[in-house]
């Protein structure tokens, strides 16, 4: 009965128990499935509210192409409206960044470098440089041949990822001539792009790099375009869903005569040197040639280690020699001439003698033809380029006055050109010197080096352009510059160095004399309208001497100063220089 009971007790228990079971199962399901369906509508909630933008963003992306339009860069042309740089048409290749998600992308990479003649390990730099998550083209090469292009369609299956597009680069229809005015482009490398990418550059775009193409960069380049298009699964092109059009640079006019720096570049030839043609009035700068040269073509392609090596087998061709400093020699006469007219110690009927040599404090400064040329004034002075008479003129006012004509003529300081590169040359002083030499002060023996364009005065040729063009102006500094529609604005910023009608006239009197009768003889033909000028020879050991020659004409009423510079060509100005100033004047008459 016990057991029985006992049996009975349990089994009420267990009934008990497993009804409770049953409804706690329904319980716990209930629970389980309200988690899980909310975890579902929370995770769409949070996809559709909070991430909606983000996730349509995606799906756009799935379905659309933008495909980047590149601005045409503006045109560069001469005074006259002759293109000195321009843009010709050529096929690039692109690629698509999803193309390195292929199974096959090792492979396909290979293909296009054999192709394309470029290492692997590049195109993998571009598109990493670029980002997996690049939304354009990635640009992989330009200037493609048919070849190219016809081997990209055989391989399309392995190359879908790829796409050939007619495009522009910059092209310089005359080669290397005015190549150190117009400079080059070349596509932004990663540096330049992490600078740059705040003002709307990007992977692929082309940057002046030198010359007027770096200094107008901002208004050459232009404004990007692109396409949007609708793709399907495949890729392919269902329609235009909308365009931004490309805006294309600004096109420049400058200065620059064809015709005169055609023949400044022949004159110069293959001499290490410059030559700097200006308009006397404003200026504006006619021609600026420099020796070693380059083609700027060549930076439109890929260039090879053989093109690079040839190139700089010339020595420095990318170094403008118009705005280097070298010590001006005689043609600094010009301002030791104007110090002592406008000192009112050494007037313009001044008569001094001239020596073999002045010993100054032990050191002689010899005459250039060891004799002396006996007495003489200002205009014979210079038609025949003595040093003792300059000499003289530097040691009686003093190195300070030479110090003040030569900055007021615009010596050691940069004329503000609109191209990189430009040294300030060199005008020294006591303060200079002390500092350099042990606080060793400033010597007579200094004086007399300046005096005559020696010792530690750097002019650059655009400079003594410059101080020309002041002369044969009737007195005023003119700012060097390239934009043509800027000229009537400069000539109206003039310096007036207030110089005396006097002084002027002494001067032009001198170098009419030094063509009509003096070492710049060479000038002296019919086909030039009475040339006036200066030549100039500068000791440069260990070296051959530098030479110079500077012009202008007429005499009369200035249209033309050309400078010519040859460093360490030998010889003296007058047999090297002059006949270089006297072509380009020539040419420029001729017209």
């Amino acid at each position: 009965m016990a057991i029985i009971g006992s049996l009975s007790k349990v089994k009420h228990k267990d009934n008990r128990r497993t009804v409770g079971q049953q409804f706690q199962s329904v319980f716990i399901i209930l629970i389980v499935s309200s988690f899980f369906f909310g975890g579902i509508g929370w995770r769409l909630a949070y996809l559709q509210l909070t991430e909606g933008k983000v996730n349509l963003a995606k799906a756009e992306n799935n379905r659309t192409r933008i495909i980047p339009k590149p601005p045409v860069r503006g045109n560069i042309f001469d005074r006259q409206g002759k293109n000195l740089a321009t843009n010709r048409l050529s096929y690039s290749a692109y690629l698509w960044p999803k193309a390195q998600r292929q199974e096959n992308w090792t492979e396909s990479k290979q293909i296009l470098a054999t192709i394309l003649e470029i290492p692997a390990e590049k195109i993998q730099q571009r598109v990493e440089q670029a980002g997996y998550s690049y939304s354009t083209l990635i640009p992989i090469a330009h200037n493609l041949t048919t070849a190219q292009i016809t081997a990209i369609e055989e391989y399309r299956h392995e190359l879908k990822w790829v796409e050939v597009d007619i495009g522009k680069v910059r092209h310089y229809p005359h080669n290397q001539l005015a190549a150190h005015i117009l400079g080059y482009t070349r596509e932004i490398n990663s540096e330049e792009l992490s600078q740059r990418k705040k003002d709307g550059y990007r992977l692929g775009d082309v940057i002046g790099k030198m010359g007027v193409e770096a200094n107008f960069e901002q208004k050459l380049r232009g404004k990007w375009g692109g396409l949007k298009l609708e793709v399907d699964g495949s890729g392919r092109v269902r329609q235009l869903l909308g365009e931004n059009p490309a805006r294309s640079g600004e096109s420049l006019s400058l200065t620059i005569d064809l015709e005169v720096q055609k023949a400044a570049e022949q004159a110069l030839g293959s001499r290490k040197g410059a030559i700097v043609v200006l308009n006397p009035s404003n200026g504006a700068v006619l021609a600026l040639a420099s020796y070693p040269s380059f083609n700027p073509n060549i930076f439109s392609d890929r260039i090879t280690p053989e093109t690079w090596k040839q190139l700089q087998s010339q020595g420095n061709p990318f170094l403008n020699m118009a705005l280097r400093g070298f010590p001006p020699a005689s043609t600094f006469k010009v301002v030791t001439a104007t110090a002592g007219l406008e000192s009112g110690k050494y007037p313009p009927n001044t008569i001094l003698g001239t020596y073999p040599a002045l010993n100054v404090n032990g050191t002689l400064f010899r005459e250039w033809n060891k004799r002396g040329f006996g007495r003489m004034g200002y205009v014979g002075s210079l038609a025949w380029s003595s040093n003792t008479f300059s000499g003289q003129i530097g040691l009686g006012v003093g190195g300070k006055a030479l110090i003040k004509w030569a900055r007021n003529y615009g010596f050691g300081r940069k004329t503000g050109i609109e191209l990189t590169g430009e040294t300030a040359g060199l005008i020294a002083d006591d303060t200079w010197k002390r500092e350099r030499f042990n606080n060793w002060g400033w010597t007579s023996g200094d004086t007399v080096n300046m005096s005559i364009g020696q010792g530690f005065t750097l002019a650059t040729p655009l400079q003594v352009a410059v101080m020309f063009s002041a002369v044969a102006n009737g007195g005023y500094v003119v700012k060097p510059h390239l934009l043509n529609t800027d000229s009537d604005r400069y000539k109206q910023e003039r310096v007036n160095l207030n110089l005396k009608p006097s002084t002027i006239t002494t001067l032009k009197k001198g170098l009419r004399a030094v063509v009509a009768g003096g070492t710049g003889g060479r000038l002296n033909i019919p086909e030039i309208p009475t040339p006036a000028g200066k030549s100039g020879t500068a000791e440069a050991p260990p070296g051959e001497p530098h030479t110079w020659f500077g012009a202008f004409a007429p005499y009369e009423n200035s249209q033309i100063v050309v400078v010519a510079f040859a460093e360490h060509s030998g010889g003296g100005g007058s047999s090297v220089a002059a006949p270089m100033v006297r072509d380009v004047m020539k040419a420029y008459f001729k017209k």
